[in-house]
């Protein structure tokens, strides 16, 4: 993350992707000296809190289409991280399984994001720390996507004049 002054954010996506990209900087910087990142270290995490999901039930934790999670999971299971291996009950399905290996990697890597986790909470103050994770989760939740949709049914979509005008040329 920069300490370079930025311009304030008139759009929600683009400031969340924003404070994304520099949170998960700050993350990735931290869990370096453990040899993942933060996106590994989440999925991970995710595959031992959910004890060998299936790539469904993965996908739909982390918030990402079935694609998408291929291309999380392909270095994991290259670096014999996480192995793919049937269901016992259901051939048709996959389970997404922590290999020991992948158990011990986690394990390195839980005091780097440990101390990441403390010193993030530090800085935004614990209160608020704990809101943001709220209300974070509550944006990806089916609770809020109802809100959208009954907004959207509500309100069609007004343009004004600023908006109809190329980012390039608005405020000029």
């Amino acid at each position: 993350m920069s300490n370079a002054a930025l311009n304030p954010s008139c759009c929600s996506y683009g400031a969340l992707k924003r404070a994304t990209r520099g949170i998960g900087q700050f993350y990735d910087k931290a869990l370096s000296p453990s040899g993942i990142n933060a996106t590994q270290y989440n999925a991970l995490a995710a595959i031992r809190r959910l004890n060998a999901p299936t790539q469904s039930e993965l996908a739909n934790d982390l918030v990402m289409d079935l694609s998408a999670l291929g291309h999380t999971l392909k270095p994991l299971i290259r670096d014999g991280w996480v192995s793919v291996e049937r269901d016992a009950d259901d051939g048709r399905k996959r389970r997404i399984v922590l290999t020991a290996e992948g158990d011990e990697c986690l394990d390195r890597a839980f005091s780097h994001w440990e101390k990441a986790q403390q010193e993030f909470d530090t800085a935004l103050g614990a209160t608020i720390s704990d809101g943001l994770r709220q209300l974070l989760d509550h944006l990806v939740s089916g609770t809020f996507a109802d809100a959208l949709s009954a907004a959207r049914a509500k309100r069609p979509l007004k343009r004004n004049a600023a908006a109809k005008r190329s980012p390039s040329t608005r405020g000029k």
